[in-house]
């Protein structure tokens, strides 16, 4: 809260005193003050005497306006006393002050705002801006890395491609070697081709009975199938029995 302070009111003093010194000498203060701080009431008292004593009683209450603990103290005591000249003017002064205290205040405030704002906003455009940029460096990072994969991935694949080649060659040079050895052996190579005979004999049995065992699932499923749709055919027929019961029992209801 704003408030004109003691040296304000100090300042106000000094000019009434000065006003004093320029009026016409004064006689003795009349017996009718009584020193309580009460002005006489102008329309009973008159002359430079109550006028002394108005400006008294006046300089009275602004000490105890000085003297005040609070702003909030010193503003009931001219609201108080606001008949008299000097303390409506140290009140008038008292409300300028403040209006124009809480005018430069809000003048400040706005201005702080307004500063925050831009900075908030600077601030949101540099962290944007450091985002971007972060987001094309990691890009262009992630491509650079994707791409000596892709390099890494087709060099594999041209290897195994090339090994598998030659491994190929390698096997079919050993069946090679290996029917000339028979042959330089045995001296034809009727035995080699009896041994693949037998292997192959071997693998078909193999297979022949894995297509059993599958054939065998195959008629199990079958009979499931068969056995299922036996079923659906029941649980048809009691769903149509008991929609009958049900209407019978319907309309054995409405006849009673």
């Amino acid at each position: 809260k704003c408030d004109l302070g003691p040296q304000g009111l100090k300042s106000v003093l000094k000019v009434d005193k000065k006003q004093e010194k320029n009026e016409t000498p004064l006689k003795e203060i009349s017996s009718t003050h009584d020193g309580s701080g009460k002005c006489p009431p102008e329309e009973k008292v008159s002359g430079p005497v109550s006028q002394l004593e108005k400006y008294e009683w006046q300089l009275k209450i602004l000490a105890e306006v000085l003297a005040a603990s609070g702003s909030e103290e010193r503003d009931q005591l001219l609201k108080n006393h606001q008949h008299g000249d000097i303390c409506l003017l140290v009140q008038t002064i008292t409300e300028m002050v403040k209006s124009e205290t809480a005018a430069e205040l809000g003048a400040v405030h706005e201005n702080q705002m307004k500063s925050s704002v831009e900075q908030h906003q600077k601030e949101v455009e540099e962290m944007k801006n450091l985002h971007n940029e972060e987001k094309n460096t990691l890009e262009e990072t992630h491509k650079e890395v994707e791409s000596a994969l892709k390099e890494q991935i087709e060099q594999l694949t041209t290897d195994l491609k090339l090994f598998t080649e030659l491994k190929q060659r390698v096997k079919e040079s050993m069946l090679k070697r290996d029917l000339h050895r028979n042959i330089e052996t045995h001296g034809s190579p009727g035995e080699f081709w009896e041994q693949e005979q037998e292997s192959l004999l071997i693998v078909i049995e193999m297979k022949s009975e894995r297509l059993q065992e599958q054939g065998n699932k195959l008629r199990q499923m079958e009979a499931l199938v068969e056995k299922n749709l036996a079923l659906e055919d029941q649980v048809v027929q009691v769903l149509q029995q008991n929609e009958d019961l049900r209407v019978r029992i319907d309309n054995y209801q409405t006849l009673i």
